[in-house]
């Protein structure tokens, strides 16, 4: 069965992610498209680094134009919010991208996007989902690529020089010019480089890459910027005296940023960083969109500034929805995902790394004393993460203990209130919280926690865990 998560559908390369289905998958889409008649408004779709991603790229879209729509069919592999970036450019009703993003590298799936190029809500993966139930093999429609290039059904493009031109002329590439700097990039084997190495240098930074190139493996790593994950970095950045170091998922709409002492910048301090930076030293206006794993950490920077902070479910569909109705200024999650209003309405690791750079070439501060200023106005709190697997068996008996019981432990922290709207998330009296929550797009349960310091914070996480027995 096709289920789409919170972002996009994410299969199995071989069991789930498979040719019929992928050509499945692009079938329902374009009966969607065709039924609202929103085929001259175009489609864009491009693909990431990971194995079969650029022959999937190819059997979707060759299924589009046997159904008359025309396809601008980016031929190289580019980051996803290039991908989103076009689509918003073009006024697409829907767009896609081939990738599983932070996946282990056995997966691959299926990104799709709506009007504004931002990511699907729920009633139109609902409706993808419906329509794939409905249909068959032999209703699946397909011509042959190179012809449908040649009858321009198919239009090859590269957008990359628009997004990376896009970027410089958002930012204040003067003072990044003036500042320079020593980066050092991490790719991890996605597809990041090429446009953050071209905006950099462009800002006269002395620019070098690691753990670049085409590995399907991604170097036995998962492709997920994390302390863990990014240990070269952190070495290599204390030990050559770079001012910052930047890692990007797979698809590098995500980043985990590298302080000059070799110290893991936590994605909730990456937002907190931006966001004040923004308000504090842009002097600019606008609400927070968290979703409810997120620091709160930005309620404290918002409520300062005279601005709202607000609470959304995981899944950036909801905070770019927030975003638009509010006009907030900037949207985030704790994986690393964020983005800036005036940009696009999706997750970019680009652009964001490209606005830290900025960040500490217009203050002049180094990132470490940045984070020390915000944490002596709104005090310290840290964010403690448990990725906790389970079988298949024991999804049923979880979910009706969290969600249908709604059993707690016994905590020595007095409850404030309980929230059900995304998982369960008790907040507590003293402004910690903890919630546990069935991931979207792995087989996992995840469990956050923020109280005022770590090793409280590893204790409530530990606490729920043998709670449910995990």
């Amino acid at each position: 069965m096709i289920k789409f998560g919170t972002g996009g559908w994410r299969a199995f390369i071989g069991e789930e992610f498979t040719k019929d289905n992928v050509r499945l998958v692009a079938q329902a889409l374009a009966n969607i498209i065709n039924k609202e008649q929103v085929a001259d408004k175009g489609f864009v779709i491009g693909y990431d680094r990971r194995f079969l991603s650029d022959k999937a790229g190819r059997w979707f879209t060759e299924v589009l134009a046997a159904n008359g729509i025309t396809v601008s069919f980016i031929d190289k592999f580019v980051p996803t919010p290039i991908v989103m970036f076009k689509a918003k450019e073009m006024g697409c009703a829907y767009s896609a991208c081939i990738t599983a993003s932070h996946n282990p590298a056995d997966y691959n799936g299926i990104k799709v996007f709506i009007q504004g190029g931002r990511d699907a809500d729920e009633i139109i993966t609902e409706k993808i989902e419906t329509q794939i139930s409905q249909l068959t093999a032999e209703q699946v429609k397909s011509v042959d690529f190179d012809q449908a290039v040649e009858d321009k059904l198919i239009e090859i493009i590269n957008p990359m020089n628009e997004f990376v031109d896009s970027i410089i002329n958002f930012i204040d590439i003067e003072a990044i010019k003036r500042a320079n700097l020593r980066v050092l990039i991490d790719p991890m084997f996605g597809v990041a480089k090429n446009a953050l190495q071209t905006v950099l240098i462009n800002g006269r930074c002395d620019v070098d890459v690691i753990n670049d190139g085409k590995n399907p493996d991604f170097g036995g790593l998962m492709p997920s910027p994390s302390a863990a994950t990014l240990y070269r970095l952190k070495h290599l950045v204390a030990a050559e005296g770079y001012d910052i170091g930047i890692g990007t998922d797979g698809d590098a709409d995500r980043l985990g940023i590298i302080d000059e002492k070799g110290h893991f910048i936590h994605p909730n301090e990456v937002l907190i960083l931006l966001y004040y930076y923004m308000l504090e030293y842009k002097g600019w206006k606008g609400s927070v969109v968290r979703n409810i794993a997120t620091t709160h950490i930005l309620d404290k920077i918002a409520a300062d500034h005279g601005e709202k902070s607000f609470e959304v479910p995981v899944g950036f569909k909801h905070i770019s929805s927030q975003m638009e109705a509010d006009d907030s200024l900037i949207g985030g999650e704790s994986s690393g995902g964020l983005t800036i209003r005036g940009h696009i309405k999706g997750k970019d690791g680009v652009f964001a790394s490209s606005l830290l750079v900025e960040m500490i070439s217009v203050t002049g501060k180094k990132l470490s004393e940045l984070l020390d200023e915000i944490y002596a106005k709104y005090g310290y709190a840290y964010t403690a993460e448990g990725d906790c697997t389970f079988k298949p068996a024991q999804k049923e008996l979880l979910y009706n203990r969290i969600y249908v019981d709604k059993q707690l432990p016994n905590f020595e922290f007095e409850i404030d209130k309980v929230s059900y709207e995304d998982g369960a998330k008790v907040y507590f009296s003293n402004g910690g919280w903890v919630i546990a929550r069935f991931s979207g797009t792995e087989p996992l349960l995840r469990i956050f926690a923020e109280m005022k310091d770590q090793e409280t914070a590893e204790q409530v996480v530990e606490q729920v865990k043998a709670f449910l027995q995990l």
